[in-house]
């Protein structure tokens, strides 16, 4: 049945033979293991720097306090949106000039960035409360978003009924939607919650 080799030298070369199939093993495995190494490293990274940007996505956003409009000197609607925010629960430093504010209003749609002063494609940023004028720092820091309600409408302020939604979006990317609804009536007031 087994077939003895006598002969020493055709003993060696059947060992060499053998040796060398079995090195090839060896490097194909070895170089196989590396490359799935590679790899599970590559999607690990991979996999938490998507985690942490959508953690980013969904926690760094900012919470609407309060919303209150300048009421026009003919009553006739709000010329200034002004909307007060503060860090939402969880969030990092929220920097207010890296934002932007999707309008969409009654008859217009704009995106608004931040300026120096509030115009038709911009917004401006008071400080409330806190060491920065611009920068959320922490859950006790207020700013106020200014928005020229008039300049983005083309001259015509938001009448009595009428709303627009605003998105707010954080330089990391995470949104918050607030409708801003004038009262049914102006009569008598210089400024009225939204």
């Amino acid at each position: 049945m087994f077939e003895f080799i006598n002969d020493p030298e055709e003993r060696g070369q059947v060992g060499i033979g053998t040796l060398i199939v079995f090195i090839a093993m060896v490097l194909v495995a070895a170089i196989a293991a590396g490359v799935l190494i590679n790899t599970a490293g590559f999607l690990q990274t991979k996999s938490e720097a998507t985690g942490q940007e959508a953690s980013s996505q969904v926690s760094n956003r900012v919470t609407v306090v309060s919303a209150y409009g300048n009421v026009t000197a003919d009553k006739s609607g709000v010329d200034y949106v002004n909307v007060t925010v503060m860090r939402a629960a969880g969030a990092e430093n929220i920097n207010l000039s890296r934002a932007t504010i999707q309008w969409i209003g009654p008859d217009t749609a704009r995106t608004l960035t931040w300026a120096d002063a509030a115009g038709v494609d911009s917004y401006e940023l008071d400080k409330v409360r806190g060491d920065n004028d611009q920068v959320l720092t922490d859950q006790d820091s207020r700013i106020t978003i200014v928005m020229n309600a008039s300049a983005i409408r083309g001259g015509t302020p938001l009448g009595e009924g009428t709303d627009a939604q605003l998105t707010i979006t954080t330089q990391y990317g995470a949104k918050t939607t607030y409708w801003a609804t004038v009262p049914e009536s102006l009569q008598g007031k210089n400024v009225v919650e939204l």
